[in-house]
């Protein structure tokens, strides 16, 4: 789309939006129920476009991308009369006789912004939640992931006429395009780097924005880990597609006394799910493109490789690599990794740990596997992150009673179930007063006598 259709398009949107014909819920469990239907229906032809993209296997595509987008949109249609429902709060004596209540109401036009690493999952997950809340939205999926983007343009232009929903493809002209436009709301997921951009822009119009980023996400190991669980869990989180999610393990902090036997685990782990060979693993996904894949590779110091760090370049596939005596000069900890590369750091006492976390930016995901009841809860009160797991990775995303978010560096607002249904409604406070009774202490002129009964209502 050029500039011209762009402006058109979110006009025809605004329009519709203040039709109201999005406030109605039957209107908006119908989209759900659309939307669901054609996921089912088109299954095979969005992991098609998924493994094209990224080498995911169809159960790897259904696990973490269509089964979790299906598993959030059939949560909605259960749970979106009671969200969309007016809530009574309390009314203070000094407002007699009145009802007080918050009404949930859409922001209006949405645009949302996903990026390639979760193609589908990170671009319909948050439009059910936009289309439950009653918003019209437009849709920019990642230009680095064009099968799934076709796909999902296709799907939508399938369930939605485009004043409700509709896809801008492209790249990064179409994001200038679509930035410079007055949107309602934003909903950003990718880069810390294009957050900033996305939320200068979203500043010029007073665009509230919802930003999903990442960031170097620890994964503590404490003394008293089960540490052949551990280094199963860690391993599936880590190299899941390839190392390239928001929320995997960045890197692992672990007592040094267990360093060693921890490693071990891992490797045995690496060829226990991946095999000998992982770079023919036909289940083991890919780099997204050229230019990523030379930046992971970049990140592995030969040197320190204790496991993997073979590539390939004909398939931009990297083997499941472990990096040991790492510190915090190395290339790898200076940027998130978004790879299959896991480096391995220590800590004296768990203080240090506490501490080593606290002086980095706020990660959207921290990890800690331990036995210790009580170290467990100092981790998880005193270091700053998005969200996490005790003794196990990635599952805490997994779920619509959840909100899933980040705070800082790694982001702003949440969504997933009822925090979904929140971010894309805005609460309007409202006092019902009733006209058959009017106090007269508030109006002029004021009289002593008002003055005791205001103290009195108002302390």
């Amino acid at each position: 789309m050029n500039e011209t259709e762009i402006k058109q398009l979110v006009a025809r949107q605004r329009e519709y939006f203040l039709s109201g014909a999005t406030l109605p819920l039957p209107a908006r469990l119908e989209a759900l129920k659309k939307l669901k239907s054609a996921i089912k229906r088109h299954e095979t032809q969005i992991h098609r476009a998924i493994e094209a993209d990224l080498g995911k296997s169809s159960f790897e595509s259904y696990m973490c991308e269509t089964g979790l987008t299906l598993s959030e949109i059939t949560y909605m249609e259960r749970h979106l009369r009671s969200f969309a429902r007016e809530k009574r709060v309390h009314t203070p004596l000094a407002q007699f006789h009145s009802r007080s209540f918050k009404k949930p109401s859409p922001y209006g036009v949405v645009l949302i912004m996903s990026p390639w690493n979760y193609p589908f999952l990170l671009t319909i997950e948050p439009l059910a939640d936009a289309l439950a809340a009653g918003n019209t939205v437009i849709l920019k999926p990642s230009a680095y992931s064009p099968h799934t983007s076709e796909v999902i343009r296709s799907l939508i232009e399938e369930c939605f006429d485009p004043s409700l929903a509709a896809v801008v493809t492209g790249g990064r002209a179409e994001n200038t395009c679509l930035l410079n436009e007055h949107f309602d709301y934003i909903f950003f997921t990718g880069s810390q780097s294009v957050g900033r951009q996305v939320m200068k822009k979203a500043a010029e119009h007073l665009t509230p924005v919802t930003l999903e980023l990442g960031g170097k996400s620890p994964c503590i190991v404490e003394k008293t880990a089960n540490l052949k669980l551990a280094a199963k869990r860690i391993v599936f989180g880590k190299y899941l597609n390839c190392g390239q999610t928001c929320v995997a393990p960045d890197y692992i902090l672990c007592d040094s006394s267990i360093r060693e036997p921890l490693i071990a685990e891992l490797k045995k782990q690496i060829e226990k799910q991946y095999g000998q060979s992982p770079l023919s693993n036909t289940q083991y996904g890919k780099i997204i493109n050229e230019k990523h894949f030379q930046r992971v590779c970049g990140l592995i110091a030969p040197a320190k490789v204790s496991h993997g760090g073979s590539s390939d370049p004909k398939t931009l596939k990297i083997e499941p690599t472990i990096l040991n005596n790492i510190t915090w000069e190395d290339a790898c900890m200076q940027e998130e990794i978004f790879g299959p590369i896991l480096p391995v750091l220590t800590y004296d006492s768990l203080e240090d740990a506490i501490q080593t976390v606290n002086s980095k930016a706020h990660p959207l995901a921290l990890y800690l596997f331990t036995s210790d009841k009580s170290a467990a809860r100092k981790i998880t009160s005193r270091c700053g992150f998005g969200g996490g797991c005790i003794n196990d990775t990635i599952i805490h995303l997994a779920t619509s009673e959840m909100g899933f978010g980040g705070f800082g560096e790694s982001g702003m607002g949440s969504y997933h179930g009822k925090d979904g249904f929140d971010t894309f409604s805005h609460y309007k406070s409202i006092v019902d007063k009733k006209t058959w009774l009017d106090l007269p202490m508030r109006y002029q002129p004021y009289r002593d006598v008002y003055g005791k009964l205001i103290r009195m209502f108002l302390k």
